[in-house]
Formats: C-alpha cells, sequence, structure tokens
C-alpha cells in the first residue's frame, strides 16, 4: 500500500479523536459548565451537524483545488478549534471552538477517501479507504480511552490541548508523505461534481448512512451513563471499556473493508442487520456488566464495519465525480450522530432510563435494514454507475 494512506489515516487520526473523546468525559465537562446531560450532548450534536455544513460546502468550494493544499488548509482549522476548546471559559466558547473544529472534518474525510482511493488499483478501493479509516479506529481504541484517562486525571481540558498536538503532527504528516495529485482530477469543478447526484443509488446509500450511523450513535453518545447507571461499572472502568469498544471498532473496519471489495451490498446487509441484533440485545442485558461489556465490543465492530463499504458505494454510483458525493456522505455519517444523540437525550429526559439510548439505537436501525434491501435489490436491476461517467483512475 502506498505510503501517504498511512498520512491521511494520521489526520483521520486526529479528528476521530477530537470527535469520539468527548463521549468519555461528557461528565466531567457538563459538571464543569454546570449544564444538564441533554445541554452537554450538543457538543456532539452540534459537531455532527458542523460536520454537516463543512462536508457540503467547505468540499463544493474547493474542487478546483488542489486537493493537498485543502487537506492542509483543513487540517489548520482543526488545530485553532480545538485550542479553543482546550481554553474555553464557557459552555457557549467550547461549543463554539467544536463548530470550528467540525468545520474541516467532513471535508476531510470526503476529500481523503478520494485521494486514499485514487492511491491503488480499482479492486483495492473498498481496503484503501479502510486503511485511512483506521486511523478514525485507532482514535478510539487508543486516544479516546487515555484521552478520557487523561481527562479524568489532569482535568479535560488537557485533553483538548493533545488533540491540538496531535492535530500539528498530522498536518506534517500530510505534507511529508502525500504526494501532489494528478490536474486533471482536480479541476473538474462543482458542476461536473453535481452530476453524481443524479443518480439515484446515492440519495439511498445517503439515507442509509445517516439511518446505519443514527443507529449506532443513538446508544454509543451516552454509553458512559449507560455503563455507570445500568451495568454498574465505576467511573474509573469507562476509560478501559472505550478500549474495547475501540478494539471492536479496528476489527469490524478491517474485516468490513475486506468483505467489500468482495461485494459492497452483501457485506453491508450483513454488517447493519448485525448491529440492529446487538442493540436489541444490548438493550434486554444492559444490566449484566459482562453482557454489556461483550455487546459493546461487538456493537462497534459491526457498526464501525459498516464505513469502508458505505463510503465505497457511494463513491461507486457517483462514478468520475465522486468528491461532493463522499464529503455528502461524510456529512452524512455525522447527520446520524447528531439524530442518535439527540434521539438518546431526548429519551433521557423523558425519563426512560439510561437504557433507554440503546433501544433507541435499535429504533433507527431498523428502517437502514430495510432501506439497504431495497437498494440493494434495486441496483442488481440498474446498471451500476451512470453510463456517461467514467470511474476513477486516478494514480499516485
Amino acid at each position: 500500500m502506498p505510503i501517504g494512506l498511512i498520512a491521511l489515516s494520521l489526520g483521520a487520526f486526529g479528528i476521530g479523536l477530537t470527535e469520539f473523546v468527548i463521549m468519555g468525559l461528557l461528565p466531567e465537562v457538563a459538571g464543569d459548565f454546570g449544564v444538564s446531560e441533554a445541554t452537554a450532548g450538543w457538543l456532539i450534536s452540534g459537531y455532527a451537524l458542523s460536520v454537516t455544513v463543512g462536508a457540503l460546502f467547505l468540499t463544493a468550494s474547493t474542487t478546483r483545488l488542489p486537493r493537498k493544499p485543502v487537506l492542509l488548509g483543513l487540517l489548520g482549522l482543526f488545530i485553532v478549534g480545538n485550542t479553543l476548546s482546550a481554553i474555553a471559559p464557557s459552555y457557549e466558547v467550547m461549543l463554539t471552538g467544536r463548530i470550528l473544529a467540525a468545520l474541516c472534518h467532513g471535508a476531510f474525510f470526503g476529500i481523503g477517501s478520494v485521494v486514499a482511493a485514487g492511491l491503488v488499483a480499482p479492486s483495492m478501493k473498498a481496503r484503501a479507504v479502510a486503511i485511512m479509516f483506521t486511523g478514525l479506529t485507532a482514535a478510539n481504541v487508543l486516544g479516546v480511552p487515555f484521552g478520557t484517562l487523561l481527562g479524568q486525571q489532569l482535568g479535560w481540558r488537557s485533553t483538548f490541548w493533545v488533540i491540538s498536538a496531535t492535530g500539528v503532527i498530522a498536518f506534517i504528516g500530510i505534507a511529508t508523505l502525500v504526494p501532489a495529485l494528478n490536474k486533471d482530477a482536480q479541476a473538474a469543478g462543482l458542476r461536473h461534481e453535481l452530476r453524481a447526484f443524479r443518480n439515484g443509488q446515492v440519495w439511498l446509500s445517503l439515507v442509509i448512512t445517516i439511518l446505519a450511523y443514527g443507529g449506532m450513535f443513538g446508544a454509543f453518545t451516552y454509553m458512559a451513563y449507560t455503563l455507570t447507571g445500568v451495568s454498574g461499572y465505576p467511573s474509573s472502568a469507562v476509560p478501559w471499556l472505550l478500549i474495547l469498544s475501540g478494539l471492536g471498532l479496528f476489527v469490524g473496519n478491517w474485516i468490513g473493508g475486506r468483505l467489500a471489495d468482495r461485494s459492497i451490498d452483501g457485506t453491508l446487509i450483513a454488517f447493519v442487520a448485525g448491529l440492529l441484533v446487538t442493540l436489541v440485545l444490548f438493550g434486554l442485558l444492559a444490566s449484566i456488566p459482562v453482557v454489556a461489556a461483550v455487546a459493546l465490543f461487538v456493537m462497534g465492530g459491526f457498526g464501525f464495519g459498516t464505513v469502508p463499504g458505505l463510503q465505497s458505494r457511494i463513491m461507486h454510483y457517483a462514478g468520475g465525480a465522486p468528491t461532493l458525493a463522499s464529503g455528502a456522505n461524510i456529512g452524512a455519517f455525522n447527520i446520524g450522530n447528531a439524530l442518535g444523540a439527540w434521539a438518546g437525550g431526548v429519551a433521557i429526559s423523558a425519563g426512560l432510563g439510561y437504557a433507554s439510548p440503546v433501544w433507541t439505537g435499535a429504533l433507527i436501525t431498523v428502517p437502514a435494514l430495510i432501506i439497504m434491501i431495497i437498494a440493494a435489490a434495486k441496483a442488481r436491476r440498474e446498471t451500476p454507475a451512470p453510463a456517461d461517467v467514467e470511474p476513477v483512475t486516478t494514480a499516485a
């Protein structure tokens, strides 16, 4: 695999860290600023909605620019946002820092996915995307648990200082290791990119992404509360349980990328169905500590195992105009994130208990599975990509 994929993975690690570490620190941040659990949850859902805005508008505004400088500029915005979060004197200022950091997220992953796929042969595109997203899983396996532990021991602000430093390292990695791309692949323009949205499968893919990820994050956003308030774990165990969840994400991403290169739709149906079953069992047995820990691992595996397939699917049906569609799908991931966080917060605020977000996630996942089955059946009856658009063949 090209060494440039490692650099992209470094960027994914830093951005994944800032997105997910807040979940383990949510009780500390809420207590420090004196806000409720649901209000603190906006640090997650607000971030996710801002990712969607950045994914669409920043990606659209940079379609004619060289991709490497764009990636570096996005990382610069990421560093500024996390530094602001680290020094925030109030909840409102921290939310502003989260929004600034989030604006780079969607465009980075959207453009980065296209770059990653362009560095390898067509038969290995899903695997290349999975390697890039390995940085995201590494952020969950290592960064989030130890970031949570650091925040609990030295204060949550220390975690955001470390995130800012990680952004600097990622910036250097991108500048050093990612090659400049073919100019023809960078000059398509917005009108050309919008052609991808003529394909109904692109829209179906976006809806599936929103619902599948919404189901996972309906449960995962308030996992610290579920594990301590329902499963009976002490707060000191949360970082180590998040390591277990991160391992599930890593395994799911690795397996999902390889299976998606063989059959994207078959892999997605299997993984979304597995996520639904896991959430139902988790909701039923969350009060049993050992079962909760196992379910956390499996949920991470099935949930994140869909990512390479979902990203590759929309790039496939976008044909030769993948950049904006890829960015839109990253936005869809985060609309799902916001949907799940909002729905879980509503369930808790309604007095349904700390297990209710898990059931909320299961309810959101049901239509994801149904639509995925319909989309796969529809795809078998159609031409898989638009006839007037050539597939991407950009090489490093």
